[in-house]
């Protein structure tokens, strides 16, 4: 099976239209968005609940609420959509990374109408770069920002509280995706998640992985026991998986991981 290009998988995204619609292969104009996106809040906070900015029974009794800013990675972000519907949500600041142009530019243009960005009360730095080539364990520098919106983003301060990357790690070979996994716990604050989210084929004989090659887009869908079977190489924990529910039918299997 080849490897995913990195190169074919960047034109064929700048071919596609930089809206709702155009990210999610046609489904962007019916529940699949919302259902998603509420899905994936619900899903960071069983495992990180003290990210709840309500009170919430998910938080523990007698809990105070952390002084310090939350800050997440939205990893292959495209337009922001998971940013804008799922992480401004939850944190406070948000590295958004894109490689593709009209991807990111329309993310940048959209971002005012963003949670928390007119009013400065969240921030955004957008990274023009692609996954395989970023690593998320290496301090900001100035030459990689693109562009920033909202409050001011602190570059001093290191790591993250959740990494999360949807529909991504399919673009990536397998050694491409247990470098990124290792590179991504070292990145992790105290107590932060890595959190996959992504489509899984079926497996012939179950246990054992299996994985399918698109040769439009260049990705690899790889079955739960392939995913599993890179988390273990990777050396990170599995601490929760969860099975999407609410998708139309005839699409892939679509499956949350939680990562340390």
């Amino acid at each position: 099976m080849p490897n995913p290009d990195l190169q074919h998988g960047l034109d064929y995204w700048a071919q596609q239209e930089a809206s709702i619609d155009g990210v999610l292969g046609g489904y962007g104009n019916g529940s699949l968005p919302r259902v998603d996106a509420l899905s994936s809040r619900l899903f960071l906070l069983s495992v990180l609940p003290n990210l709840c900015k309500t009170p919430s029974p998910l938080r523990k009794l007698g809990s105070t609420t952390e002084k310090r800013r939350f800050r997440a990675l939205d990893a292959g972000a495209g337009i922001g959509r998971v940013t804008d519907t799922v992480l401004l949500h939850l944190f406070d600041e948000v590295v958004l990374l894109e490689p593709v142009q009209s991807l990111i530019a329309q993310a940048v243009a959209s971002s005012i109408t963003w949670k928390g960005i007119a009013s400065k009360q969240n921030s955004v730095l957008f990274i023009k770069q692609p996954l395989q080539h970023y690593n998320p364990s290496s301090a900001i520098t100035e030459d990689q920002v693109f562009a920033q919106t909202g409050a001011v983003f602190d570059t001093t301060q290191s790591g993250f509280d959740v990494i999360l990357t949807q529909w991504m790690l399919g673009h990536l070979s397998d050694r491409q995706v247990i470098k990124f996994l290792r590179q991504a716990k070292e990145s992790l604050r105290t107590g932060g998640i890595i959190m996959v989210k992504e489509n899984c084929c079926s497996e012939e004989m179950p246990g054992e992985p299996e994985a399918i090659y698109d040769s439009d887009d260049s990705s690899i869908t790889r079955s739960d026991s392939g995913w599993k079977q890179l988390f273990g190489q990777a050396g990170v924990t599995l601490v929760k998986e969860e099975v999407q529910k609410g998708f139309p039918e005839g699409l892939y299997e679509v499956k949350s991981y939680a990562l340390r």
